[in-house]
């Protein structure tokens, strides 16, 4: 069974980073567009980044310039950077690949 497991998430003060993990269990995931996205309290879930095969990626409006998405296929694995975290960022951040989800990993920025 196909799975994608993220890892990374925490607790980060305003200005903190953290680097979130998405591990893919199929290869087949190297042949197509990988996404992260996220999901904060009393929101609807939300594109933050996505990145295809050949690495073009795709930001949304309120992360540009402070996250970074990218893969190691070799690997099976998809990354997202989060420098100069906001209080708005807190979210539960979900790794996706074609129709398969991760089960989310939590994002708390506090002071």
């Amino acid at each position: 069974q196909v799975q994608l497991v993220e890892s990374g998430g925490g607790l980060v003060q305003p200005g903190g980073s953290l680097r979130l993990s998405c591990a893919a269990s199929g290869r087949i995931f190297n042949m197509y567009t990988m996404g992260w996205y996220r999901r904060a309290p009393g929101k609807q879930r939300e594109m933050v980044a996505t990145i295809t095969s050949r690495g073009i990626t795709n930001y949304a409006d309120s992360v540009k310039g402070r996250f970074t998405i990218s893969r190691d296929n070799a690997e099976n694995t998809v990354f997202l950077q989060m420098n100069s975290l906001k209080f708005e960022d807190t979210a539960v951040y979900y790794c996706n690949g074609l129709t398969v989800w991760g089960q989310g990993t939590q994002v708390t920025v506090s002071s």
